[in-house]
């Protein structure tokens, strides 16, 4: 029996949109039709330049071929295997990859199909290793005012981001916060790691004396955050954290979700940072963004942790239809390769300074209170709109939009990422534009 209604191509009605103000953007949509390297290509035929590398995930940039085609060749061979008590070749030559670029002592991959169900995992795994191993009484989960850690229940409740929380109820319980590390007044126009705040990690300390590190699972934190608006982590304070999780027993969880794949330079912040965690969430990168695929990367203690009792046993109850998907492990082949290659990490660490020079040229533009960066990130921090918070951020990304940059906010920030294939003339291009939009704006 036919509709009564079918829409047409053009209605946008039915797409309820992630994040987006849904009533302004449907009355003048911004729509992307195609996309190569380091730009998209408008309906109308623009050519925008990419700052953000999509959604921090294209890191090698739009429509590469050696991923393209490795993706068209996997769907017409093995289009779907189970992951239940079967396996494919792809999903462990993709694990092994993805160990030889991780830190050392990291040995295992779970594979999810995103970064909020990474998290999901990891601080599922964290409590179930503690019952693994007779502390069963370990449940509690440390987050970070500010931190994002995806959008699922576990990840918004370790999260500190206050509009990703506040509709959604008492959310989980047991969960407590570290302080953010955002500290302007002492850190302002800061390139790389800021001085100030390696002492804010102390603050575990405090939460382990009202709680008892008995009842304490993991803690998790971005090593650098970036969706809340580009924080560095102060010199020390990762190391700290891992000091005390280390004392009392506590798992201590990365999420580089953002930062994996050569955000920071390094594979991996934490061999930027030289700190390795007991886990560590990923997604984005992984794929490069064409297809969804994320990983929760393990030490041999935690995933060994499981490996008792019958051999005919399943150790781990939890996973995903499309955990280790055949097409996205061989788009995950396909773009290590291209990282690899084309030397794309180093490249990341290359340009860095003259990333960080270039952003910090916009020092004294108006409305400009803050600048930051970090390998090929940064952050430029705008006051708000006295009673309108975040609509001058909107006003300049909107701007951004009409003169051909694509760039991405968070309450007044404006944050960029843009694939690491950018050249000198594009971050000229893109950080000109950005001081044309900032010199315009109210």
């Amino acid at each position: 029996m036919a509709l009564d209604r079918k829409p047409s191509p053009n209605d946008l009605n039915a797409f309820w949109m992630p994040f987006t103000a849904n009533r302004q953007f449907k009355k003048n949509p911004r729509m992307f039709v195609a996309a190569k390297d380091m730009h998209y290509t408008t309906a109308d035929g623009r050519q925008v330049l990419d700052g953000t590398a999509g959604l921090w995930c294209c890191n090698a940039g739009h429509c590469r071929p050696k991923i393209t085609e490795a993706i068209q060749k996997q769907a017409a061979e093995l289009d779907y295997a189970p992951a239940f008590q079967m396996g494919h070749p792809i999903a462990f030559e993709l694990a092994n990859r993805i160990i030889d670029i991780a830190p050392k002592g990291i040995e295992h991959v779970f594979y999810t199909n995103s970064g909020s169900e990474s998290v999901e995992t990891a601080l599922k795994m964290a409590i179930a290793y503690h019952r693994a191993r007779g502390e069963g009484a370990r449940t509690r989960l440390i987050g970070r005012e500010r931190g994002y850690h995806g959008v699922n229940f576990g990840g918004i409740s370790v999260g500190g981001i206050v509009g990703n929380r506040k509709m959604f109820g008492s959310l989980l319980t047991g969960v407590d916060h570290l302080p953010h590390t955002h500290l302007p007044q002492l850190n302002a126009y800061t390139k790389g790691q800021p001085e100030h705040g390696a002492n804010l990690a102390d603050d575990l300390e405090r939460i382990v004396a009202l709680h008892g590190a008995e009842t304490i699972a993991a803690v998790i934190v971005e090593p650098m955050a970036g969706s809340t608006g580009v924080l560095m982590p102060p010199k020390g304070y990762l190391e700290k954290l891992r000091a005390i999780t280390k004392k009392h027993g506590i798992l201590l969880i990365f999420d580089e979700v953002i930062t994996g794949f050569g955000r920071l330079g390094s594979a991996f912040a934490a061999q930027h940072f030289d700190v390795l965690p007991d886990m560590m969430t990923t997604a984005k990168g992984l794929t490069n963004g064409v297809i969804p695929m994320g990983a929760v990367l393990t030490t041999a203690e935690v995933h060994d942790a499981f490996m008792n009792g019958p051999e005919h046993m399943i150790e781990l109850f939890h996973g995903y239809t499309y955990s280790g998907n055949p097409i996205a492990s061989a788009a995950g082949i396909a773009t290590l390769d291209t990282y690899k290659e084309e030397g794309l990490f180093e490249r990341a660490a290359e340009l860095e300074t003259y990333w960080g020079d270039a952003l910090h040229s916009l020092k004294g533009l108006p409305h400009v209170i803050d600048i930051r960066n970090m390998g090929l990130i940064g952050a430029v921090e705008l006051e708000p709109i006295a009673g309108e918070p975040t609509k001058r951020a909107f006003s300049a990304f909107l701007a951004a939009y009409e003169k051909g940059i694509l760039i991405r906010t968070t309450g007044d920030i404006i944050a960029m990422s843009p694939p690491l294939i950018i050249s000198k003339s594009e971050i000229d291009e893109l950080i000109g534009k950005l001081g044309d939009v900032l010199k315009s704006l109210a």
